[in-house]
């Protein structure tokens, strides 16, 4: 198995640090799944108290900032194989934050609409304005995973798709976005467990199709697919990280701490309007 940074555990200076894939060659069956880097021991990670608060309060006071000229803002790239827990993030960890200042987008299947245009259009039309925390689930990449399994479009057009992606995010960086990119790691013994429980649970089946079935037989293809895009994606300016999600408990707390750690980097201040405070106050006195 691959150690994460400082052996998993406490060692690692930041969970970003901790998490960050190295550059070169990405070979995912070396990632432990069920390890939890810098979890705080002895007990579990949860994001609860404190820390949830201090969440909330750095992305309040991204936004805050924005409203007087701040110009940055935050992405939240979620990727993995189905039950990896995209939606499980954004419930537990962006469901945090207050509303105004969050702009999530669950991507698709593309639409006719979508198809007819080049691959980062409708990618361009969803990326978050100053003051904004985006969260996609699922994102471009899978212009580079699911064509690439299924063979809708030759080698030489996926491997090309690389490169834009990496020019395309400069850019998006340039203009102030800072980018987190994770990729949620389970096992094929735990996505086997998940979508068992689907089926066991009444109000889980609405969540089952038949088709992630038939994507679960190419787990093979998928993963040579993930460290391709691990590997070939992963910039100064778009670093990936490599989540343990066998845990959904870590895997919720670890995308918390990725947060709070690129959101107290950026260290957003609330603005500090000239008020004339006692006039303000005396305007609001009852009438004698």
């Amino acid at each position: 198995m691959r150690h994460y940074a400082a052996d998993m555990a406490h060692d690692a200076p930041s969970m970003r640090q901790a998490l960050a894939v190295p550059p070169g060659p990405v070979v995912l069956a070396g990632y432990d799944t069920k390890k939890a880097p810098r979890a705080p021991a002895p007990k579990k990670p949860k994001l609860a108290g404190s820390e949830a608060q201090q969440l909330r309060g750095l992305q309040e006071r991204l936004w805050a900032e924005s409203t007087a000229g701040g110009t940055h803002s935050v992405l939240l790239l979620l990727q993995g194989i189905d039950t990896a827990g995209k939606g499980g993030v954004t419930e537990h960890v962006v469901g945090i934050f207050r509303p105004i200042g969050v702009q999530y987008t669950a991507f698709k299947k593309p639409t006719p609409e979508e198809a007819a245009h080049h691959f980062l259009w409708r990618i361009r039309h969803r990326l978050p304005t100053p003051g904004v925390v985006g969260v996609f689930d699922r994102s471009h990449y899978e212009d580079v995973l699911v064509p690439r399994v299924h063979k809708f479009i030759p080698e030489s057009e996926w491997r090309g798709r690389y490169g834009e992606i990496n020019a395309f995010e400069t850019e998006v960086a340039a203009a102030g976005t800072t980018l987190i990119k994770c990729f949620l790691h389970i096992s094929f013994d735990t996505q086997r467990e998940r979508l068992l429980r689907r089926l066991e649970t009444p109000d889980k089946h609405w969540k089952f199709n038949e088709a992630d079935l038939d994507e679960r037989a190419r787990w093979a293809d998928y993963m040579a697919a993930f460290e391709d895009m691990l590997e070939n994606c992963n910039t100064a300016v778009g670093p990936w990280y490599v989540v343990p999600s066998d845990s959904k408990k870590y895997r919720n707390w670890a995308v918390g701490e990725l947060l709070r750690e690129t959101l107290e980097e950026l260290n957003p201040q609330y603005p500090h309007p000239d008020l004339d405070i006692e006039a303000l106050k005396k305007r609001l006195e009852p009438p004698n």
